[in-house]
């Protein structure tokens, strides 16, 4: 691959933005690479988390400037095309069934907040820097629009979509952006807490539990009873729920979790 690295370590999988040159901007080629790379770690059985990273002084400044120059000259129809492509990468890792975790550090700006929108946990560096400063443009923050708005809210996300203000990591904890602001030195150790975190969960529970948040958010609970009441029918008769349950009444750990 041209634009990322993939490295694995065991169940752990850490996925490296890597044009440290352009601060991990976007481009064409980046978007497919990370559409293919996060498609296959959701099929990845040996994969168990994802961590997402960026290589250099930045997590990811946005779009590309030389691709964003490029496209001054498209048509609608291949701007539509380049739109759909992005919207489909961020869409592939906001629906990966592997926990996602963001290391971010440094600048995470336009597209680089919509990454940390589509994580299921984001740890930030106090170093780091976010923006939604598409407008300064004269374009609009559309493809990352439906993640940033779950995670920040409609207020929030009006103000920093419209005034296209950079603000630092404990604005972005306030808001609901970051899940966890650390020191630089300290960055990869809290990382690493969040990843043994997740090893203690069920694989396919954590799959299935993120189908079930995108099933039922902004649902009134009366009008998903019984698809939450089928979900759990379905998932405590497989082998991953039976062993759980089993071990938690049997006092042992289930074969999930490295034995000690």
């Amino acid at each position: 691959m041209e634009t990322i690295r993939l490295e694995q370590n065991g169940a752990v999988a850490t996925v490296i933005l890597n044009r440290p040159e352009v601060h991990n901007a976007f481009n064409v080629t980046m978007i497919s690479e990370m559409t293919e790379v996060f498609t296959q770690l959701g099929h990845d059985d040996g994969v168990r988390v994802v961590v997402l990273a960026g290589k250099g002084k930045s997590f990811s400044a946005g779009g590309d400037l030389n691709w964003m120059k490029q496209s001054i000259s498209y048509t609608e129809a291949q701007n539509k095309e380049d739109a759909t492509n992005m919207a489909k990468m961020f869409n592939t890792i906001d629906t990966c069934p592997k926990p996602v975790i963001a290391r971010i550090h440094g600048a995470a700006l336009g597209g680089g907040c919509g990454l940390t929108s589509c994580v299921d946990i984001a740890v930030a560096s106090e170093n780091a820097l976010f923006g939604l400063t598409e407008v300064r443009l004269g374009i609009i923050p559309a493809a990352i629009s439906p993640y940033v708005l779950q995670k920040i809210g409609l207020s929030n996300a009006r103000r920093f979509f419209m005034t296209s203000e950079r603000f630092d990591a404990n604005t972005a904890l306030d808001i609901g952006l970051v899940h966890i602001v650390t020191t630089s030195e300290k960055l990869d150790e809290v990382v690493q807490t969040e990843v043994e975190k997740m090893m203690i969960g069920g694989p396919k529970a954590h799959g299935e539990t993120k189908s079930l948040i995108r099933a039922v958010a902004n649902h009134d609970p009366i009008d998903v009873l019984e698809e939450t009441a089928n979900r759990i029918a379905r998932v405590r008769v497989s082998d991953e729920a039976q062993e759980g349950m089993n071990a938690f009444f049997e006092k042992r750990k289930p074969n999930w979790i490295e034995q000690e």
